[in-house]
């Protein structure tokens, strides 16, 4: 046999010579590629470029080993994977180019997008929210009964994030067929290893979760794909997560304008020897199945398509902005339709018209998957999914661990395939703890590249109850200010129930507000049908002239009581009922009509929602006020937890007399 001088060994095992051929092939294009993009860089004609050279075994080997129809969550660094699933070129370069025959319409730039097409879901820079995105895949597929895996790729560095634990847990206890890849490739942007991490192998992380592990030469494409066909065949039939360590090193900056001057030489010039493609090129030379002729016929196909589609990308033309079609693609269109309530009818508290529109949705939508913290069998703290399980089973009704980034993340791989999802956050506040998937993934997603998000999100909320400063927020500011979001926030039971049906129905992210006080002390008339109530619909409460009160949750209640104490005055009361989509023409409608409004929220003043429906009836309403716009919020402070303080806290104490200020004026 014909020696080489490759710095790695290779055993082709039972691959034929076309097998071995094509691997080769597949690590040539994405080098030849990213060659091309740095001269492009150089030239300021792309705007930059994270380079994955020295890492093409990895994604082309792991994306090679996978079945077409499977789901990968790559990285930055890994082209191989996009150019392994035959995505035309031109429609990677218009990407970069941020053209429209890209993947994001302009709208984001390299490799943050995703397409249902290639089965590829692209990264967020914030890199750990794909590893529970890739739960939430996998979670499907083993609903599904799919013998399907999902493969998700990190860098050491990614492993650091709280989002990476979480998602190896999730995995693990629900046993989801995923596959973590770890490409340790010695620096996250100038960190070396040492300073991520003390453990001797990242690999020793899986025993924690009760996974197996493996680490693998991330620059021999033999033992790549092998190993990884292998093990994911194996996946299929046994359900269950791996976490894999790829060995490996970046050769370029984190990216280009970085640099590597962080970098000893001796290291540098150490991992340069082991090239995955020219070690492996001298592997298939001496075992003469890659003559130097075809060598250089693949390099010049290559760079025949390289170029070509180049010239396709560069002739589009660049994008122009329409504010039009901008702002229509921040949500999935939503077709809403209308299910009507019927005379028969039952006196609920808030609390139960919550569980009976849920349990009515689950009856509704077969794929609808509830999660959440003792939900189950225990029916959550305020016992909303109480027999549940009995009638759903635990497939669709399901006790989370404590991570509420995870479970965002995994609703919103749910919703990739096709499902849909409700997570209970066991109280608003919680929600801090998942707040960057909500606003950066379920959010910006279809705007970013056209995957909406299917998911509402629970969210027992407001002060009233003693609860203290940790289970008492109001926090709906949070998400009115984040594009993308709709947020629903009841006052009443009948509104509770057919507002929680259309959440399900719309195919956009919900976050439902439900406000503690008002679960077991309000109670109305609520229909035992099905029925719908549409989103951006104010309610009118009271029909006058004289004063405009406009309020939504527990709010509604305190304008109410302050009302029949105050029979004589004459005002509109609107319960907002959805604070995105916003009703402003009933807003506008009332104030013109009365001339005078005051805003009523729990939630502190400063930044609340009542500060924009302010400013929005000052520009469209001023010369019919008779009055500057009031406002009444509560305390500037964090919520306390003691009777007096409480109250003295809420704007609840403060409103009766802000209202009879403003009709004296």
């Amino acid at each position: 046999m014909p020696q080489t001088d490759s710095k790695i060994s290779y055993d082709k095992g039972h691959l034929k010579s076309e097998e071995l051929l094509l691997l080769y092939r597949a690590m040539l294009k994405p080098r030849l590629i990213e060659e091309k993009m740095l001269v492009l860089l150089r030239q300021g004609k792309i705007s930059k470029w994270f380079s994955g050279i020295g890492q093409e075994a990895i994604s082309t080997g792991v994306t090679l080993s996978l079945q077409e129809d499977e789901y990968i969550l790559p990285m930055h660094r890994n082209l191989g994977v996009f150019t392994s699933r035959n995505i035309p070129l031109h429609r990677l370069f218009s990407q970069w180019q941020g053209k429209a025959s890209g993947f994001t319409k302009g709208r984001d730039r390299s490799f943050h997008f995703g397409t249902q097409e290639y089965r590829i879901i692209g990264m967020i820079s914030h890199l750990g929210p794909q590893l529970g995105v890739a739960d939430g895949i996998a979670l499907a597929h083993k609903l599904k009964k799919e013998k399907k895996i999902t493969a998700v790729f990190t860098g050491e560095g990614g492993t650091s994030e709280g989002d990476f634990h979480e998602a190896l847990n999730i995995a693990s206890v629900w046993q989801l067929p995923v596959l973590f890849c770890i490409e340790n490739n010695g620096y996250g942007l100038s960190t070396p290893t040492n300073e991520q991490y003390k453990c001797q192998d990242l690999a020793e992380r899986a025993a924690g979760y009760g996974m197996e592990s493996l680490i693998l030469d991330g620059n021999n494409i033999l033992e790549v794909y092998q190993n990884i066909s292998r093990l994911a065949q194996n996946m299929r039939e046994n359900p269950r997560p791996v976490l894999v360590e790829f060995k490996t090193f970046r050769m370029r900056g984190h990216e280009e304008a970085s640099g590597t001057k962080y970098v000893p030489d001796e290291l540098m010039a150490a991992w340069a020897k082991k090239d995955p493609i020219e070690n492996y090129r001298q592997f298939l030379s001496s075992e003469e199945i890659l003559s130097e002729d075809l060598d250089k016929k693949y390099r010049a196909e290559i760079k025949v398509e390289i170029e070509e589609d180049l010239k396709k990308a560069n002739a589009e033309s660049a994008m122009v902005f329409d504010e039009s079609k901008e702002l229509n693609d921040v949500y999935e269109n939503f077709e809403y339709q209308n299910f009507a309530p019927e005379e028969n009818a039952e006196e609920l508290r808030f609390i139960d018209a919550v569980s009976q529109g849920l349990r009515q949705s689950m009856q509704r939508h077969e794929d609808l998957v509830l999660m959440g913290q003792d939900i189950a069998e225990y029916g959550g703290v305020f016992k909303i999914t109480e027999g549940f399980v009995k009638e759903f089973g635990k497939e669709r009704v399901r006790n989370t661990p404590i991570c509420e980034s995870g479970i965002v993340e995994a609703a919103m791989g749910l919703s990739i395939k096709g499902m849909k999802s409700m997570v209970e956050l066991q109280f608003a506040d919680f929600v801090s703890s998942g707040f960057n998937p909500v606003v950066n993934y379920l959010a910006k997603v279809h705007y970013r590249w056209g995957q909406n998000a299917d998911v509402v999100l629970r969210m027992p909320c407001g002060a009233g109850v003693g609860a203290g400063p940790f289970h008492s927020q109001t926090n709906e500011a949070w998400f009115t200010k984040t594009p993308g979001l709709k947020v629903v926030y009841p006052a009443f039971p009948y509104d509770a129930k057919g507002l929680l049906n259309t959440a399900f129905n719309d195919p956009n992210p919900v976050l439902f507000f439900e406000h503690k006080a008002l679960y077991r002390s309000i109670r109305q008339e609520v229909p035992v049908n099905y029925y719908t109530i549409p989103f951006g619909k104010a309610a009118k409460l009271r029909e006058g002239n004289n004063v405009t009160i406009i309020a939504f949750g527990a709010a509604v209640h305190w304008a109410l009581e302050t009302l029949e104490r105050h029979p004589d005055v004459d005002a509109d009361l609107l319960d907002l009922r959805t604070l995105q989509p916003l009703d402003t023409k009933s807003i506008f409608s009332s104030v013109k009509k009365t001339g005078k409004v005051i805003i009523l929220q729990e939630d502190s003043l400063f930044g609340g929602i009542g500060s924009d429906i302010a400013a929005m009836i000052n520009e469209e309403c001023f010369e019919y006020l008779d009055a500057p716009v009031k406002r009444v919020g509560s305390l500037e402070t964090p919520i306390p937890f003691a009777k007096a303080l409480e109250e003295g806290y809420l704007s609840k104490a403060k409103f009766e007399a802000k209202l009879l200020e403003l009709l004296q004026y």
